[in-house]
């Protein structure tokens, strides 16, 4: 299994951003494009209306760390792009991951053994 990249350039987030598609659940937005690679590459997004620094980082590494954790069920060679809603402030990383897995499978990219 090769293991996924972060996403950190502003040119690659507005890639994603206006020639993926994206679809959405209450607590997470998913962007997906397809990329040249044989590895995934995920950035975050959080922004300031979700709240302070500590709760947007705490939500970041939430993700994060549900992502690494089902990284093996996911597809290679895609860019992924999670934008955390303003109402994932209170959420635990259960829901988290369930929403995360919940629009891999929507976007097809998440593949049970």
């Amino acid at each position: 299994m090769i293991f996924s990249e972060s996403l950190k350039k502003h040119k690659d987030f507005q890639n994603v951003y206006k020639k993926g598609r994206s679809l959405a659940n209450s607590v997470l937005v998913m962007y997906v494009i397809k990329n040249e690679l044989e590895r995934n590459r995920l950035g975050i997004s959080v922004s300031k209306k979700v709240g302070n620094s500590v709760v947007r980082h705490h939500l970041t590494r939430l993700v994060r760390e549900s992502y690494r954790l089902s990284e093996g069920h996911f597809r290679c060679g895609y860019d992924i792009v999670v934008i955390v809603r303003t109402g994932a402030g209170e959420k635990n990383y259960h829901e988290i991951k369930s929403a995360l897995i919940h629009l891999g499978k929507l976007h097809k990219i998440y593949k049970q053994d």
